[in-house]
């Protein structure tokens, strides 16, 4: 059993509408370890995606805490730009919708985290052309996202997602906007990667077929977490 790598404590989250507060998050607790796969599934407004986001420290929950590695710190206690660079070297995210560049190569794409993170363009080039070829796309590194297939397209996602090593990928239904085949062909490579670089995956998903892949499947509804 592997060390937890991002935990949630008592986490919620509500919105504003006119006048009251909708709860989306109603104290939700997570553990996640270094190294595991975890499926969370549920119907459309069950607060899967809000989840996501809590945790990738994308949206601020309004309680709870969410924890991240052995150093036991509270990503939610950082200001914005050390939160930014924190995201940026120790979460990789994967969306339903890719998010290229289209005026940059499937290389510049995935080169984008590292450049952000202030490395030079050569080690930037070295690392992402290392991904490029572990996700099967040494041909297609000098490619625009316009020249590629959507299966090729999250390849390249999924690329610069794991460019700066992350200890976890966070991936929202990451085979939703591809065929079977092509989603299959994602999946398998998602494993690989959990079991060559040991980074842990946590994703949302309504497929079930994406949810067997996984070592542990949560259900969520109406913003709880029920044990599927």
């Amino acid at each position: 059993m592997g060390s937890v790598i991002l935990e949630a404590r008592q986490v919620a989250k509500s919105y504003k509408k006119g006048q009251s507060w909708v709860p989306v998050l109603r104290g939700v607790s997570l553990q996640i370890e270094s190294g595991s796969t975890l499926a969370i599934m549920g119907a459309s407004g069950a607060g899967k995606s809000t989840l996501l986001h809590v945790l990738g420290a994308l949206d601020r929950p309004t309680g709870g805490s969410v924890v991240f590695g052995p150093s036991q710190v509270d990503l939610w206690t950082m200001n914005d730009d050390a939160l930014s660079s924190f995201r940026n070297a120790n979460l990789g995210f994967v969306f339903q919708f890719h998010y290229l560049l289209p005026e940059f190569s499937a290389m510049e794409n995935a080169m984008m985290p590292a450049l952000i993170a202030g490395w030079s363009r050569s080690q930037a080039e070295r690392r992402a052309r290392e991904v490029l070829e572990q996700v099967g796309l040494r041909s297609r590194v000098d490619h625009r996202p316009a020249e590629l297939s959507g299966g090729e397209q999250q390849r390249v996602a999924i690329a610069r997602a794991i460019v700066m090593r992350p200890p976890i990928l966070l991936a929202d239904e990451l085979t939703g906007n591809l065929d079977s085949e092509n989603g299959k062909r994602v999946m398998d490579l998602l494993i690989e990667l959990n079991q060559s670089l040991k980074i842990a995956i946590l994703s949302v998903t309504h497929d079930p077929i994406v949810a067997k892949r996984m070592d542990r499947v949560l259900t969520m509804r109406d913003g709880e977490l029920l044990v599927s």
